[in-house]
């Protein structure tokens, strides 16, 4: 085949797929075009997760009409003059790819007014091709709508995500920024509904409380540290306030949000021998460097920076975060409850709370043992070929975590918390199966207020909890009524069960109705459960063996993780030496 120059409007959809991969990138670059041209109010609307129609609104500089053309155009920019403006940039855009490229994959109408013009000017642009350019009378600043996103590539349409997945990708973006940038009034509104909407009053601890909530907000540890030229803020979460993955860890370089694997690993290291293995940090960091210092041209849509000097980077976020740690934390407290219970207690009169731990408990067998470890599935938690449990009889509690029980063929320790996990798990699916789960109304409803991006999520499972008894309902922007819960779960704390159904799906996690719903209740039954360090009374402990008895699946919870460890007669002789003793 002969070597050809590709058409220019095929060049410009190439070029454009680096920089807009989806609806989010699209809100990225038009919300740092507003803070780069001085904005003090951002306006963001989207309908149809952003393919439908994306309009970003600000009170910024403008642009002036005689340049409108020239803005829309590829590589046209008014931040760069020469090569070696590059390495000290100052602003959020340098390439002048945006415009251009958000215009040759969608309808795109630009309003636009400069504070010292009389009139504005309206232009439009449709797959890279330019329209008319029209006096318009307007409020200074300048509108930007995107219709029809990626309409003349059918293609990238179908590898988007779901709409639900896109909508949250927006909305961890505007509320970062919105974090970045706490002096500016940001709106955000999804399909007609407000998700975030700011003061602009540069208080970031507000901020906080929308992206997190009130008490998450309350919680969170600022952090103040220069040294060198280097400047390094922000909010860290103290030991007791932990997620299960990396997502809430949010960088900022100059005024950038970024992901930068160096850094992140430099916090997390800050935070090492004070979490639990498979916890982190929620951390909120800006790294204010010297320009010159970072190169901020090494990805196209400008996700990842090179640091000058890596290590020095790499040292100085993990001193800034481990000295703020030890200001606010000088004596690391033991925590008595394990990270699987993390939550508030439930609120049962027949369990003591009044528990102590008179030394810590070790957590292994040092010698061998018989470990229950069957083939199971996650989604489903069924066996293959389950074995199920003999009669046992109780011989009390350990550590106000364990049962020890005795079976005709040994010893078995049970841990209650996956016990307790594995018998609700059951019971809840077995009722669901025959569509009979009784629901328990709350005399007073418990309201919880929930970041934009859980609140989402939670409304596209509110199906599966109505199927599960709980009854919830919409009860304000990002807040919820939860007025009724699952019988079995009596007792319980709601705020657990609906933090539990949205607070580690992964993107499409689980795309099966039925593998979501498994998933869903087993996440409910976990954070229901009795917990690590809770006393239970005799009754209460037989009543735990007897209905994990009649389990299905009983030596495993719903998530994989053993329930009991078996100690045969046989191996505790030979432990004691019994075993061809005369």
């Amino acid at each position: 085949m002969a070597i050809r120059i590709l058409p220019e409007h095929i060049a410009s959809q190439i070029a454009a797929g680096e920089v807009i991969e989806r609806p989010a990138s699209v809100v990225k670059e038009l919300a740092e075009n507003a803070l780069d041209a001085g904005s003090q109010q951002i306006t963001i609307e989207v309908l149809g997760a952003g393919k439908r129609l994306i309009c970003v609104t600000d009170d910024g500089g403008g642009i002036p009409r005689a340049e409108l053309g020239l803005a829309v155009s590829r590589h046209a920019t008014s931040k760069l003059s020469r090569a070696e403006d590059l390495f000290h940039i100052a602003t959020l855009g340098f390439r002048g790819e945006a415009l251009a490229s958000i215009g040759s994959v969608s309808r795109m109408t630009v309003e636009t007014r400069p504070p010292d013009a009389e009139v504005g000017a309206k232009l439009r642009v449709e797959g890279g091709a330019l329209g008319e350019l029209v006096e318009l009378g307007m409020p200074p600043g300048t509108s930007i709508t995107v219709q029809d996103l990626f309409y003349n590539l059918p293609a990238r349409l179908k590898f988007l995500k779901s709409d639900t997945t896109e909508r949250r990708n927006i909305e961890a973006l505007v509320t970062r920024y919105a974090l970045a940038y706490p002096h500016v009034r940001w709106h955000l509104a999804m399909e007609g509904k407000t998700t975030l909407k700011t003061s602009g009053n540069a208080d970031r601890r507000e901020v906080l409380a929308n992206l997190y909530g009130v008490e998450i907000a309350k919680q969170m540890l600022a952090l103040e540290f220069l040294e060198a030229g280097y400047h390094i803020h922000g909010f860290i979460s103290p030991i007791s306030l932990t997620r299960s993955n990396r997502r809430e860890i949010t960088v900022f370089v100059n005024g950038r949000w970024v992901r930068d694997t160096a850094v992140s690993a430099a916090i997390i290291r800050a935070y090492h021998t004070l979490l639990m293995v498979g916890r982190f940090p929620i951390v909120v960091l800006f790294l204010e460097l010297p320009p010159e210092t970072v190169d901020v041209n090494v990805h196209p849509t400008k996700a990842e920076v090179r640091f000058r000097e890596g290590d020095l980077v790499f040292s100085r976020a993990q001193r800034a975060v481990r000295r703020a740690l030890m200001a606010y934390s000088p004596v690391t407290e033991l925590e008595m409850r394990p990270w699987w219970g993390a939550g508030r207690e439930e609120d049962r009169s027949q369990i003591d709370p009044a528990w102590k731990m008179a030394a810590e408990i070790p957590k292994t067998w040092e010698g061998p043992v018989q470990s229950v470890q069957p083939r199971i599935s996650l989604l489903t938690g069924t066996e293959d070929a389950p074995e199920r449990l003999p009669l046992l009889r109780l011989v009390g509690q350990v550590a106000a975590t364990y049962l020890v029980a005795e079976g005709p063929d040994g010893l078995y320790l049970i841990d209650q918390h996956a016990a307790h996990e594995r018998v609700l798990f059951e019971e809840l699916m077995a009722q669901q199966a025959d569509a009979s789960v009784p629901s328990q109304a709350l005399l007073t409803p418990v309201s919880v207020l929930l970041t934009p991006e859980k609140a989402r999520l939670l409304e596209d499972q509110l199906p599966i909890l109505a199927g599960l008894g709980f009854e919830v309902e919409p009860f304000g922007p990002n807040t919820y009524s939860v007025r009724a819960i699952p019988a079995l779960l009596a007792g319980g704390d709601p705020e657990a069960a609906l933090n539990a159904v949205v607070e580690e799906f992964e993107e499409d996690e689980t795309p099966l109705a039925a593998a979501r719903e498994a998933m869903i209740t087993a996440r409910v039954c976990k954070r229901m459960a009795v917990k690590g360090g809770q006393i239970l009374s005799h009754d209460e402990q037989v009543a735990l063996l007897r209905a994990l008895e009649r389990c299905q699946s009983p030596r495993t919870c719903p998530h994989g993780r053993p329930t009991m460890i078996h100690l045969s007669a046989d191996l505790l002789e030979r432990q004691f030496g019994r075993r061809g003793a005369r």
